[in-house]
């Protein structure tokens, strides 16, 4: 199981982060976020983040 992120936590690395629902499923939808910023709000409560694509440094 890949490692997950609350909103608010901060980036380990700049990329794609895929919003994974409240039973571990995927919605689909991704955010991109930039290392050292909070991982923005998801729609709903109890969802969280996985890191899916990494940016090239």
């Amino acid at each position: 199981m890949k490692k997950t992120f609350r909103p608010g936590q901060t980036a380990i690395r700049s990329g794609q982060y895929e919003i994974i629902g409240q039973r571990g499923g995927e919605t689909g939808k991704e955010r991109t976020v930039v290392k050292g910023e909070p991982l923005p709000p998801t729609p709903k409560a109890g969802q969280k983040y996985v890191l899916v694509d990494k940016t090239k440094n």
